[in-house]
């Protein structure tokens, strides 16, 4: 087996997940700030900010896991039956979530529909929260199969795990309105934000404390000699971005607090992935163990080099041509 192509393969399926974390989670994030709004037209702005990105932005979902089916099958055999309540959850919310979407436009009562958005925003963002969560706390395995039960992953880790991506989510959301509207949606998003990112920082912690002292391969992995010197750095820059941020914020900076929260994100799971790599179902067994032939994986990474780069540029393309404001009002479809 050519030992490089797992590693291609994680990395561009890893890529896929944060793409779609970071994308797809202001326009979620967005969905749990609604009943912030004081009025049916501040939501219609504030959906008007993500009409032009929100459904493609799920691409980046439905390409990390069939990456995962097609470059790790074992693994997706394996983490499907672990995590099939939460996935099964977390698509249906979604599903439910872009029906609201849509009909809230047309629908004579915009309330239910407002609910409806809410919900499915929050519950999807809360599931994928959950699965992060339990694929850090592993998976039991035995003979390359799933051996435990349907409610694994309900522990109270997971479900720290999943306020915490929430949390992040609404600080997305409520930065991303500070960067693309005016008037008094962006002013509530500013106090929003600046609240939020107190309570990322507590969930960041936690988990970060939680992890070493639950498990013991992570602990391992971050307080061993020489590994403590190479990685404190992470909390240091995880530190200096969110001081970053929070001075962004309070000098009525329109674009640093958004990206700020992205580099938040980043380093988060650039720490979760240090913690597990190269397991990729933790915490036995490592994408080598987990990978598809050779073959299979250089077939398909043929077709992805092609349509990668295509994907990629028609999502920058969208995101210049749709940039500015929106106004209360106002909305990019004319």
């Amino acid at each position: 087996m050519e030992w490089y192509l797992p590693l291609v393969w994680a990395g561009i399926i890893g890529s896929a997940v944060v793409l779609y974390v970071i994308l797809d989670g202001f326009d979620l994030g967005i969905g749990v700030l609604f009943p912030f709004a004081r009025d049916d037209a501040e939501r219609d702005q504030m959906m008007a900010s993500i009409a032009p990105f929100w459904d493609g932005n799920e691409t980046w979902l439905v390409m990390g896991g069939v990456g995962l089916l097609v470059a790790f099958p074992p693994a997706y055999a394996i983490v499907m039956p672990a995590f099939y309540l939460p996935v099964m959850v977390m698509l249906l919310a979604l599903v439910f979530r872009g029906v609201a979407f849509e009909f809230r436009g047309v629908g004579e009562n915009k309330a239910l529909w407002n609910i409806a958005f809410t919900a499915g925003s929050a519950i999807a963002g809360f599931a994928q929260g959950t699965i992060l969560g339990g694929l850090v706390q592993g998976v039991r395995v035995e003979n390359s199969a799933y051996t435990g039960g349907p409610f694994d992953w309900a522990t109270p880790f997971a479900l720290l795990c999943g306020c915490g991506v929430l949390c992040g989510y609404a600080l997305l959301g409520a930065t991303w309105l500070v960067m693309k509207t005016s008037g008094p949606v962006a002013d509530r998003a500013r106090k929003h934000a600046i609240w939020l990112l107190y309570f990322v920082l507590i969930f960041m912690a936690a988990v970060s404390l939680w992890t070493p002292i639950e498990f013991a391969q992570i602990r391992e992995r971050w307080f061993s000699l020489p590994n403590f010197f190479y990685l404190w750095p992470v909390l240091l820059f995880t530190l200096l971005t969110a001081f970053v941020g929070w001075v962004a914020l309070r000098m009525d900076n329109e674009t640093v607090p958004f990206f700020a929260t992205i580099v938040l994100f980043l380093l988060g799971f650039a720490g979760l992935g240090v913690s597990r790599f190269p397991y990729l179902v933790p915490p036995s067994l490592t994408i080598w163990q987990t990978a598809a032939p050779p073959a299979s994986q250089s077939f398909m990474l043929v077709g992805t080099a092609v349509l990668l780069p295509l994907v990629l540029a028609y999502t920058a393309y969208v995101y210049w041509l749709f940039r500015g404001k929106i106004g209360p009002g106002e909305s990019y479809h004319r």
